[in-house]
């Protein structure tokens, strides 16, 4: 594999894992078809952003995993305040989808790929949701076996009980 060529096409796997996402929400959610689901995405329908930003979650987090190898395990956490919803009413915009990755190290080729498919996952959301593009639709942490053994950082939420994340993928 590759691992130039992987991450060029990021941006040809973003339309595909999009385009998965909003399957998802059509069968969770029991929608007509998937132009529902996008309307209710732009409306900012909570339920519907729920399941898309889960669905994208694992999907990232296994496309993570299949390109990098010191990645270990992800988790979706859900650390914004319980008031806020997890789309923007006004814009129909999904909130970053924030992902905690354990990897054996942290590298600076696994922090580029994060920032290429957080490019190409924001700029293909505005194309297909529309209402302006939203900053970023990915906040990955990465952490190592160090952080979490020493409860550092954002190691520490993956024992902890008041905002455990949920395990989204795993090797």
């Amino acid at each position: 594999m590759d691992r130039v060529s992987d991450v060029k096409d990021l941006s040809g796997m973003s339309e595909a894992v999009l385009a998965q996402a909003i399957e998802d929400c059509v069968q969770q959610v029991h929608l007509d078809n998937s132009q529902i689901a996008i309307d209710r995405l732009r409306a900012g329908d909570s339920q519907v952003c729920e399941y898309c930003n889960r669905s994208l979650a694992r999907q990232v987090a296994a496309c993570l995993g299949a390109l990098d190898e010191n990645i270990q395990a992800a988790y979706l956490c859900d650390y914004d305040a319980p008031s806020e919803p997890s789309c923007s009413e006004e814009a129909g915009r999904a909130l970053p989808i924030h992902l905690i990755v354990q990897a054996t190290r942290k590298t600076a080729a696994l922090h580029a790929v994060v920032e290429t498919w957080d490019r190409a996952l924001t700029r293909r959301y505005a194309e297909l949701v529309g209402g302006g593009r939203p900053a970023r639709m990915l906040d990955v942490q990465v952490v190592d076996s160090s952080d979490v053994v020493r409860r550092i950082g954002y190691g520490a939420m993956l024992s902890s009980q008041h905002h455990s994340p949920t395990e989204v993928w795993k090797r």
